[in-house]
């Protein structure tokens, strides 16, 4: 997949080939997606160091012999580029002492998170997809490793691909029920995800009341504070002790932290520091699962976000409603098909897809300052599901 980068995939007519199933409406983009973004824009601003040590720390794998029945990419007149779809992933394993914050069953690796983040081929703006890991999809047969077919199933939650077929389902799945191409993937592990963060001397949130989960780590007083390690790592996972308890609150404070982490690691405070860059770059490329064959790809990558600005990079979720034959599972709402209409056109965010966005330029706990009183309703509404000073 890698060399979509390079080697553009057939183009054909603008249109949809195919249908996938309706069903989602908003999440947020997750910490996986911080530690993609954040380091793409630490590269993109020229601060590449110790290659050779960096690309070891790659764990890279190219699953495209396992994806079938792709959709073609669309041409384009947007920009002198080609638009570049990357997939996101976040991988939990819970069978460590601690890990299990959700509290589910079973052991193993698991993603509770994927964003799509699109690319624009003039490279004037880009936006992450966030889909709740509770959607009710139809997912479709996909190949192991080795060439066997995984049999596809109806009615199931979203994130069950990456757990019988890892990253490959999982794209497998996007592409099918959205036509959209992924041009590369990554995998953020949470495990590496602590040292980032220390990396950078913690992250700032605010909590409009105190948190306390002693057998989560999580121990936070209100208001503004920085939070690192173990901590910061808990707070992004936390779903029941947080907000309305909700993954979809979940979703709107992992995207706030997401930007308040990228603008930390693309300020002055850390860019001056050596050492802060190094060991983030460290720590994010040692926790990385991805077809990128190296630091260098993804550098071209981030050079791509260096003249959009904080400000022009979005977050927003894939449109949603709670199920009515499940109201603890979601269902994509028509709108759906909308925005992924504009994925592929490579278009902006209409409107009524851009409600309740985090921008990277945002602090923990802010968004979108839109006219309309109901807007800003709608927004704090939100903010406060996700346990966030208003």
């Amino acid at each position: 997949m890698t060399q979509d980068l390079m080697t553009p995939a057939p183009l054909a007519p603008s249109g949809p080939k195919r249908r996938g199933r309706k069903n989602p409406r908003r999440r947020a983009a997750t910490v996986a997606v911080a530690g993609f973004a954040a380091l793409s824009l630490v590269l993109g601003l020229g601060g590449v160091y110790f290659y050779r040590h960096l690309n070891d720390n790659l764990d890279v794998v190219n699953v495209e012999a396992q994806l079938t029945d792709r959709p073609d990419k669309v041409a384009v007149d947007t920009g002198p580029q080609e638009p570049i779809n990357l997939l996101v992933m976040g991988s939990d394993a819970r069978d460590g002492e601690g890990n299990n914050i959700d509290g589910l069953t079973g052991d193993g690796e698991r993603s509770d998170t994927t964003i799509m983040f699109h690319l624009s081929a003039d490279r004037t703006f880009a936006y992450g997809v966030s889909i709740p890991r509770d959607s009710l999809v139809d997912r479709p047969d996909c190949k192991d490793e080795n060439g066997e077919t995984i049999p596809g199933a109806t009615d199931v939650m979203w994130n069950e691909a990456f757990s019988v077929g890892g990253p490959a389902c999982t794209i497998q799945q996007f592409e099918q029920l959205t036509d959209v191409r992924i041009d590369n993937y990554v995998v953020l592990d949470f495990n590496g995800f602590e040292d980032m963060v220390n990396a950078i001397d913690g992250v700032e949130v605010c909590l409009p009341e105190p948190i306390e989960d002693p057998a989560h780590g999580i121990n936070i007083p209100a208001g503004t504070q920085e939070v690192v390690g173990r901590q910061a790592l808990n707070y992004v996972r936390a779903r029941y002790t947080l907000g309305d308890g909700s993954d979809l609150g979940r979703i709107k404070r992992q995207q706030a932290f997401i930007a308040a982490m990228a603008n930390k690691v693309v300020s002055a405070g850390t860019l001056t520091r050596v050492d802060r860059v190094l060991g983030f770059l460290d720590a994010a490329t040692k926790s990385l699962t991805t077809d990128f064959t190296s630091v260098t790809e993804i550098g071209r990558v981030g050079a791509g976000f260096k003249g959009i600005g904080l400000d022009n990079i979005k977050f927003v979720t894939v449109p949603w409603q709670y199920s009515p034959a499940d109201p603890n599972r979601v269902e994509w709402l028509p709108e759906a098909d909308d925005l992924w209409k504009r994925v592929v056109d490579d278009q902006t965010l209409t409107k009524n897809l851009r409600d309740g966005v985090i921008k990277a330029s945002d602090k923990v706990g802010g968004a979108d300052k839109e006219p309309t009183t109901e807007r800003a309703q709608a927004a704090a509404s939100q903010r406060e599901a996700a346990g966030l000073c208003a």
